[in-house]
């Protein structure tokens, strides 16, 4: 009975044994599958995400003039056989430049006609006046810039429109960039140096006289001559 029973056990205990070791195949058949699923899903290649870059814009700097260390100056000829120069005492302007780069800068200025000099008081008048620039009536000239390019190295070129009197017209002015420093008291300075030359006719500065050979008392072609110097403005 003994032996029986423990056959009976033996056999009861390999039934088990089988049944476990078939479960425990089963479980890693199911576990292998399960991994070899997730490696297939992770070797599937994800499309990079595409990048886009924008290119740094530097913020704005405005600079205003600095009047004490600037000239608005201008030069015409006289009887054809000299030059008279003039200054204008008045003036404002500001550039707007892209961080401490002036290229493509935006130029805006205004001049005080009533402020013009020639050391002639009389001269100076006869200029305030509606033979020339009838100051009463057109107290300022401007300028707007449309483009503000450099052409090598401190050379730029700027165009705009400028107003005198009633009328509005294209011009161009060549430009040397003196540079960029901070002075004694920490205030960043500009310089600039800047020239043209217009029809004073072209603007309704139409009065005139002869001399005796026939020649203009005061000639056609103005001379602009710009010495400036511009502050950087504290934000």
């Amino acid at each position: 009975m003994y032996i029986h029973l423990l056959w009976n056990s033996d056999l009861t205990y390999t039934k088990q044994t089988k049944t476990m070791k078939k479960a425990i195949i089963l479980s890693a058949l199911l576990l292998a599958g399960t991994s070899f699923a997730v490696l297939a899903k992770t070797d599937k290649k994800t499309p990079a995400k595409k990048t886009t870059t924008t290119a740094a814009t530097a913020a704005p700097v405005k600079w205003g003039t600095d009047a004490t260390h600037s000239a608005v100056k201008f030069s015409v000829s006289h009887l054809t056989v000299s030059t008279v120069e003039g200054n204008f005492k008045k003036f404002e302007g500001t550039v707007v430049s892209n961080g401490n780069d002036f290229n493509n800068a935006q130029v805006n200025f205004t001049v005080d006609v009533n402020s013009i000099s020639t050391d002639n008081d009389m001269r100076d008048k006869h200029l305030k006046s509606d033979d020339f620039f009838n100051a009463e009536k057109y107290p300022n000239m401007t300028f707007t810039s449309t483009s503000f390019k450099r052409i090598k190295g401190n050379m730029y070129a700027l165009e705009g429109n400028l107003t005198i009197r009633d009328v509005t017209k294209k011009v161009k002015f060549g430009v040397l960039y003196g540079g960029t420093v901070k002075d004694p008291y920490g205030n960043i300075k500009s310089g600039f140096r800047a020239t043209s030359s217009i029809s004073r006719k072209a603007y309704g500065l139409k009065w005139n006289a002869l001399t005796e050979a026939g020649g203009t008392v005061v000639g056609d072609e103005v001379t602009i001559n710009l010495n400036m110097e511009f502050a950087q403005q504290k934000s």
